[in-house]
């Protein structure tokens, strides 16, 4: 890409100053370098943000201290009171589940078509 000259620069602000007049040209200076202004900002923050947490993970490289937690189990209290009917556990017995065929609907049939 060729480097902008002087004579470049001159024809680019001419044709500027033609196109947005002369009380316009400095306020659209001044946005301009505003917006590249924030635009630097931002990007160094960015910078910044990303190299920042880069750094964390290598200065952080021991693992983390594992906690370890005893808990006791509680024991619900036992009735004394004998039932009437004495309760007899049933044996649990498995039982095989058959895949169902599954048939396609007829194209002409579908709504929406």
């Amino acid at each position: 890409m060729p480097n902008i000259g002087p004579a470049e620069l001159l024809v680019i602000l001419v044709i500027a100053l033609l196109v947005f007049g002369p009380k316009k040209l400095p306020e659209l200076g001044k946005s301009l370098g505003s917006g590249i202004r924030e635009f630097r900002r931002s990007t160094a923050g960015l910078k910044e943000e990303l190299e920042g947490s880069l750094r964390e993970p290598a200065a952080s490289s021991a693992p983390a201290p594992v906690q370890t937690v005893v808990a006791q189990a509680v024991v619900p209290p036992v009735a004394v009171a004998v039932p009437a009917q004495a309760v007899v556990p049933q044996p649990v017995t498995s039982q095989t589940v058959t895949p169902q065929p599954v048939t396609p609907a007829p194209r002409g049939d579908t709504p929406g078509s």
